[in-house]
């Protein structure tokens, strides 16, 4: 019913809330990692930099989905 569906979408953004926290660069919690480092040093990171680690967090982050959805496909597939 209306309950057990409403505790899904609960359930669903408690876990995205929690994955949108990972110290990623791409995500908050690296964004939160960022400032850290900023506040520790002083003065700010370099642009170069930022973009450098940036790109590596979306390539990971990509990676990820991939090898999750071919896992997904070949559990759908095998069986």
């Amino acid at each position: 019913g209306i309950h057990s569906f409403a505790r899904l979408l609960g359930t669903i953004s408690f876990s995205l809330g929690i994955v949108n926290l990972l110290p990623v660069p791409v995500l908050d919690g690296g964004q939160i990692v960022f400032y850290a480092i900023e506040g520790i040093r002083g003065r700010p990171l370099s642009l170069a930099l930022r973009e450098r680690v940036q790109m590596i967090g979306v390539l990971a982050l990509a990676a990820l989905m991939l090898m999750v959805t071919v896992m997904d496909v070949n559990r759908w597939l095998g069986g």
